[in-house]
Parts: structure tokens; sequence; C-alpha cells
């Protein structure tokens, strides 16, 4: 049954003054402006009803209650659901806290979501959001998407209360979602919009007000609201490779980065799908002055001097080159390197160079969670080590597991001809193929979205850093190396939740393709010169 029209503008006036925002208000007063506003908005709808009896409205008198009611009744549930979301975030998030984690499928722990359900894991979203809120002097954030509106309206009070926010973003999340034209859009692109639209859409009518819309729409929130942000065309080029930090830097002294963009999607689950429960991701807080200083260098490089000045901005290879830096936080040693690496350096310099450095030095294990795995050099250095008895077990997502550019089909033994019958250069499949490689088993939907290592149960490899050419040669990308034998138990862990009922080594229909395509290709196999830097990554 669809909603009486009272009813819809009693919504709208939730959703503008603050009472009924579940995903875009922590539970708090509304200010009188945003009261103020609400009331007009109030004032105009009584104004153009009509003043005639009717079954929904019987006089002025009872027109005005059954505002109220539709008021009360609209904004009811959502405020219920405010007080659930995020129940307990804070108190699992401790500021003082030098190093912390947090996983989104965690099954040792339990939260209600934005979308209202009661699932496990740690809810990154409500714990990030507590800490965006003890800011005091500074924010600046570089991530390459930001949709959830919660999290922009913590942005904007920060910034309405004086306190300096920056923003950036990947320029092809820079436009207002409410801005594209569906029809030309990616089937993938008009999917994250429906998801987009189902948030927005507060009283579920499948209609979009203007005021859902206006507290929906992340970046048309920062944008309204003056926030300044920028993306990587602001140097006067077309864009970096992509602008893929996930990093905020709150206070010149408390870091945030991992895996997730901060997106449904990365934190809790696609609205339309009902099954859906995130991404597998993981977030990371630093205490530490002098780790926020090396990001603080990165952050400001991409800044240069703000939006629509001087194309001062520096992004990919823009960028100077800076070898790693070493930061101690209490008995956590961290390693920290920045992405990109011109082609012209040697690659041992690179980030890519230096993950397979850390690889070389493994002894006993190496576990991996990765999303995407295209570097044949890495490949080769963790056959090495499987070859001196290290254990070694892979999973990549399933969506890039079996792609013909993917090392896992190395590491099984498989070489995959794309449908022009080349493979990649300098392809190598494993002579003894790999029975720990595989694709976890994931809810339709959601994807392995983390970028992580465990070495010998002591030291963790991580960031926003995929392991591709694209990430390496072409993308702002981050990349950390951590010692702490406690915090590798706790991404251990999470690897060993996704290796339990994982697909392992080679599937039927793989080796279909595989046979079709010897078939198909012949003796006409030729390899691939061209190094692929054009992968889809998020």
């Amino acid at each position: 049954m669809s909603q009486p029209s009272w009813h819809r503008d009693a919504m709208d006036v939730c959703v503008l003054v603050g009472v009924g925002q579940s995903e875009l208000y922590p539970a708090q007063r509304s200010s009188q402006a945003e009261l103020k506003l609400g009331l007009n908005l109030l004032s105009g709808a009584i104004h153009h009803w009509p003043t005639r009896e009717s079954p929904e409205l019987f006089s002025m008198k009872s027109g005005v209650l059954a505002l109220l009611l539709g008021l009360l009744t609209a904004c009811q549930a959502p405020l219920a659901q405010i007080q659930s979301s995020g129940q307990g975030a804070a108190d699992r998030w401790d500021a003082n806290a030098p190093v912390q984690v947090a996983f989104n499928h965690n099954p040792d722990q339990r939260f209600t979501d934005s979308l209202g359900r009661d699932r496990e894991g740690d809810d990154l979203e409500g714990q990030l959001l507590a800490s965006l809120e003890q800011a005091q002097t500074s924010i600046d954030v570089a991530v390459q998407e930001i949709q959830v509106p919660r999290l922009a309206t913590a942005l904007i009070q920060k910034h309405q209360a004086g306190i300096p926010v920056r923003v950036i973003v990947e320029n092809q999340y820079r436009q207002p979602w409410s801005q594209r034209l569906s029809g030309n859009l990616s089937d993938r692109e008009r999917q994250r919009l429906e998801n987009y639209r189902q948030i927005a859409d507060r009283n579920g009518d499948g209609q979009l007000s203007p005021a859902e819309i206006a507290g929906g729409d992340a970046v048309l929130m920062l944008e309204r609201a003056g926030v300044p942000i920028l993306d990587d065309t602001d140097d006067g080029s077309q864009g970096s490779g992509l602008m893929h930090h996930k990093f905020a830097i709150i206070d010149r002294r408390w870091v945030v980065t991992g895996s997730a963009n901060w997106t449904a999607s990365d934190f809790f689950g696609d609205p339309g799908r009902p099954a859906s429960r995130g991404n597998a991701n993981h977030l990371l807080w630093f205490r530490s002055p002098a780790l926020a200083a090396i990001f603080q260098e990165e952050f400001n490089l991409m800044w240069g001097d703000g939006p629509s000045k001087l194309p001062d901005s520096r992004f990919g290879l823009g960028k100077p080159l800076r070898s790693p830096k070493s930061v101690r936080i209490g008995n956590t040693r961290l390693l920290v390197q920045f992405s990109p690496t011109s082609p012209r350096l040697p690659w041992q310099e690179s980030t890519n160079g230096t993950i397979a450095r850390y690889l070389t030095q493994a002894q006993k294990q190496i576990d991996l969670a990765l999303f995407v795995f295209s570097e044949q050099a890495i490949a080769d250095v963790l056959e090495a080590r499987s070859q001196q008895g290290t254990q070694v077990r892979l999973l990549i997502d399933p969506g890039f597991a079996y792609r013909p550019y993917s090392e896992l089909l190395d590491m099984v033994g498989l070489a995959l001809p794309d449908r022009d019958c080349r493979v990649e250069s300098n392809n190598r499949p494993w002579s003894s193929p790999l029975t720990t490689a595989g694709a976890p088993r994931l809810t339709p939907g959601d994807t392995l979205h983390h970028k992580f290592a465990v070495i010998d149960r002591q030291r963790v490899l991580t960031g926003s850093h995929n392991w591709s050419a694209a990430a390496n040669l072409r993308n702002d990308e981050t990349f950390l190396v951590i010692e702490d034998s406690s915090l590798a138990d706790r991404f251990r862990a999470e690897f060993e939740r996704l290796y339990a009922d994982a697909f392992l080594g080679i599937p039927p229909a793989l080796q279909r393709r595989v046979n079709e395509a010897k078939r198909r290709c012949g003796s006409r196999i030729t390899p691939n010169s061209n190094q692929d830097l054009t992968e889809t990554e998020d």
C-alpha cells in the first residue's frame, strides 16, 4: 500500500530536522536551525493541503493532528534504528589504544548494522564514526569513495564546528550519485546507483524526495555544507590510475586505514541484496603522531592548495618517489610505503618489490587473502619459498581468482589463454602445483576485499595496495608492514575463517575452460608482452 502524502511529507521533515536519520545522524538533539527548517516545511505543507473534508483530512484541525501523528510515526522507527545501529561500537573503539583492528565479519562480535540487521562482525561504520567524533583540531580524509551518509554528516558537523576538514576522493566518485544518469553507466555502476538510492529512500516508497536526496547523497551533502573536497583531476590531468587510498588522519595523532572504502558494500552489505553482509574488509587505527606525519605528507602532496585553484595537486606518478619509512608504536613496528613507482625505476624499489622482499624472508608459513593477485614476480617468490618448505596458503576473490592474468592459475599449475590466445609474459605454472590455494565461499554479490598477508605469525602486510601492476605503477596506494604477533593473530583468525570452507585447487569448471582454450588455440598460444594496467580494482 502506498503511503499518503501527509506521511511522506512528515518523513521529509524527519530527514530535514535530523530526527529520523538512522544512517545520517547519530542520535542527538536537532539544532534550532534544523528545527526551524522542519517547521517551515510543515507550514508549507499545511498551506498546500486541501481545506475541505476528505477521507484523509476531515478539517484543517484534524489535518494538523494527522500530520503530527504522521511525523511521530515516521520518525519513531528510524529513531529506534539510530539507537541500535552501531550499538557498542564506541565502547569497542578505544581512543587511547595505540593499535587496534576491526573485521566486519569477526565471528566473535555482533552488532546491529545500518540496515537494522543483527549480525556477526565488528561495526566498521560505527567505530569509524566514533573516531571521527573525537576530532578536536583537524580531519583529513583520502578515500576512493564516500557513500555512507552518517560519515558525511560527522564530517559536516566537525566542519560546522570550526574544525578544518578536507576530503580527497577518486574522480569517478566525485560527482554526487543523484546527478548521474543511469543510462550512461555499466551494469556494475548501475547496481551501485541502485544501492545508493535504496539507502536514501528513507520511507521505502520507491520515490526519492528532494529531502531524501539532500540527506542521502554523501558527496552532495559535503558539497552543500561547504566541506572542501577534490579528486585526482585537480592536478590538471584526467586522473591518476586510481586514487585508491583508504585513510583518514584525525588531529594529526590518529591514522585510520585498511582495505575498506566508506561504502555500505564495504561495511555491512548492499541494501538491495538482503543476504549481503558486506565485502570482507578490515580497518586499522594507529595512535601515533609520527605515523600521522608520514600520512600527512602524502595527503598534502595530493591536496596542494585545495580545490578549484592552482593545479598544484600531485597524484600518481606526479608525486616524488619516497623510500619506505619506519615507525615504532609501543611494541609494534611499522613500515609505510606509498605507491605508485615509475616503471623507469628498479622494480625492487617499488611497493611490489617491498612485498617480494618480505615474502622472501618467510621461514615457516605465508597466508594470503587478496582481492587481486596478478604480479608475476611475486608469484615467482612464493614458488621459491614453497620449494624451500615454507607453507603457502592463498585465497583470492572468486571474481578475480580464475581470470587469465590471475597468479592463482600459476600456483595451481595452469595457464589459461585469453580470447586472443595469449598468456601472460613470463607466465610460469608451478611444476609442483599448490593444493592450498583457491577462493573463499562468499554470499553472492560480496567480495573478498582484503589485501593482506600474514608471515610466520609475526608480520602482517596490508593496506589499500592490491598485488598488481596497476597498483604498483599507476595508483595512489597505501602499503603497511606491521610487526606485531598479537595483531598477526587477529589477521590469521580472519584468514582461517575464510579458508575453512574455501574452494581449493582446480574447480572442474576452470579445468574445462583450460581444455577448451587449448583446443581453440592449438599451437597459436603466444606471450602477451603488454603489462595489463587496466584491471578493475576497488
